[in-house]
């Protein structure tokens, strides 16, 4: 037996072309079959729908009032698939995104301009948080995160760049204090803290084959980078952050690297999102064109490179 939207269709089909067979044709149905259905669904909702004899077929007025409906509710159905597959094909709707507010405002608020002229049709919501919690129960598309792994295997994890940290100070600040000579110096010296780092009071250097680990206490610690980068600016310390947010300051000399040869571990900044089958166009473009973004600005250059 058909099911019922196998009726609903053969008959509102009917109706349009006015022939039954012609709508059996279109639906590649014999008209044996086409004929069983349609009396299927007559006797399924206790009503004559379609009046024939042998010259012609007409819609009762019951007919006419259950054609005009099914007809609104198939054109419904339609749309919404339309919709639903072109979600999957063109990048539209509104994105919501994920990011520390030093990534938010440094890298991707600058990129905005150039998506916006690629997808016009697309809207970024963009919801700053560094502390990383359940991003798709809070209904976000991607999410920018400086850690390898998800706990739910459900989770794409893409790689976006390698960041180097570097320990370094405002030009008044190492006057007033000097420069440290090794990490053991450090204990002498004004630390800015960002608190939500791993293990952030303990710093884990390397030069070669020598390692030393320095435990570390604050004048200031701050949950926020941007909190951190500008007290160190203004020389209250040493501030202790990835080169994707202080590469400029560097650059223009606001900020000084310090212990240059000893490295600390590198970060590995990565686009999270929900693994999909039919994964939805806008986030498969944001995240194409951020990866291609990084690479066309060679920004993970700058962001490995030797900070002096």
């Amino acid at each position: 037996m058909a099911d019922r939207w196998s009726e609903i269709e053969l008959f509102v089909l009917t109706g349009e072309l006015g022939s039954l067979s012609k709508a059996a044709d279109r639906l590649d149905m014999s008209n044996a079959s086409a004929s069983r259905t349609l009396s299927a669904l007559e006797e399924r909702l206790g009503a004559r729908l379609i009046e024939r004899t042998t010259r012609r077929m007409w819609l009762t007025d019951v007919g006419h009032d259950y054609h005009r409906r099914c007809s609104a509710m198939l054109a419904e159905m339609a749309e919404a698939e339309s919709i639903v597959s072109d979600e999957c094909v063109v990048a539209r709707g509104v994105l919501r995104v994920t990011s520390s507010v030093s990534f938010a405002m440094m890298h991707i608020a600058p990129a905005l301009p150039e998506l916006r002229k690629r997808y016009p049709d697309l809207s970024v919501q963009i919801v700053t948080a560094n502390q990383y919690q359940d991003f798709i129960e809070a209904g976000i598309d991607v999410a920018i995160r400086t850690k390898e792994h998800e706990h739910d295997s459900g989770i794409t994890v893409r790689r976006l760049a390698e960041t180097r940290r570097v320990i370094a100070a405002s030009p008044g600040y190492l006057q007033l204090h000097g420069r440290p000579r090794t990490p053991e110096d450090l204990d002498t010296h004004q630390m800015l803290v960002y608190n939500l780092a791993a293990d952030p009071y303990m710093l884990h250097l390397r030069k070669g084959e020598d390692e030393r680990h320095i435990r570390i206490e604050s004048v200031l610690d701050s949950n926020e980078g941007q909190v951190i980068v500008g007290a160190g600016r203004a020389g209250l310390g040493m501030v202790i952050q990835p080169l994707y947010i202080i590469y400029d300051d560097i650059v223009s000399g606001r900020l000084i690297p310090v212990l240059e040869d000893w490295k600390l571990p590198p970060l590995t900044i990565n686009l999270a999102y929900q693994s999909r089958k039919y994964q939805p166009a806008k986030i498969r473009a944001f995240t194409e064109f951020l990866i291609e973004r990084v690479k066309n600005l060679d920004l993970e250059k700058r962001w490995l490179t030797e900070a002096a």
